[in-house]
């Protein structure tokens, strides 16, 4: 779901002017970047890990490729890539945010991940590469951050190799009967309090709550793909729809 016309969007609930999410999300991030990883363990339980671990072996890479992770965070799904690809690959860390960019090359190289890995400040709508660089590219939990959604699966399209896939894990919608109503409780009443608690940021968890509910659901963000030019798109329900892995290919 984008804004209601081209010059507004949704931040959370609520509809600002475009020009004005990007500085927004930005605030966001900044101001949770120290308890990200600690605040991702507690809020899903560590469930985060598995969700993760199951994209990445989806990722069909082989030792000597490339592959990109954008909004990557705190690194979480590039270690992983990293080790895929091995010493004679190379993986890019891209995020916007430089605060937690710096946070993911400092727990990459702390796992004794160095040498495949770079790292880059690179907005996902406009990603400094040439065409046809990657075999894989993944976005984990950002794409829904991002302004101009259409305009960042272009991208990330242009610069992947023909052949290669897009990896998108994102919070989408549940499926069984009876979760939506457990699953909206947790969200704007747990969550937000253990933002507070943990955080010291009530505000910028219950944006992140929002920011879910307004993302397109499962089929939407497969026909965006299939209209960025992705073919074969499917997805994977993961913990009852409560995230899916979307899958794309360039071919």
């Amino acid at each position: 779901m984008q804004g209601n016309s081209k010059n507004t969007t949704h931040f959370g609930f609520q509809e600002i002017p475009t020009a004005e999410k990007a500085r927004r999300v930005g605030q966001v991030f900044t101001s949770v970047a120290g308890r990200y990883d600690l605040m991702n363990d507690l809020m899903s339980f560590g469930i985060h890990r598995l969700w993760k671990g199951f994209a990445l072996s989806q990722t069909g890479l082989k030792a000597g490729q490339s592959a990109l992770d954008v909004a990557g965070g705190t690194g979480d799904i590039a270690k992983g890539l990293a080790r895929q690809v091995g010493k004679t690959g190379r993986v890019v860390l891209a995020d916007i945010n430089a605060d937690m960019l710096e946070n993911g090359r400092h727990r990459l190289v702390d796992a004794g991940i160095a040498g495949n890995v770079e790292y880059l400040q690179a907005d996902a709508e406009n990603l400094p590469f040439p065409g046809q660089s990657f075999d894989c590219i993944t976005i984990g939990f950002g794409l829904r951050n991002v302004t101009h959604k259409e305009a960042a699966l272009a991208s990330m399209y242009r610069v992947l190799k023909p052949g290669g896939r897009l990896l998108i894990l994102e919070f989408s919608r549940p499926t069984p009967p009876g979760l939506k109503p457990l699953y909206d409780f947790y969200s704007f009443q747990v969550l937000p309090r253990l933002g507070r608690l943990v955080a010291g940021d009530e505000a910028s968890y219950r944006y992140l709550a929002e920011s879910i509910r307004v993302h397109p659901d499962q089929e939407t963000l497969k026909s965006m793909m299939q209209a960025a030019g992705f073919e074969r798109c499917s997805y994977f329900n993961l913990s009852g729809g409560i995230v899916a892995l979307h899958r794309g290919y360039r071919l």
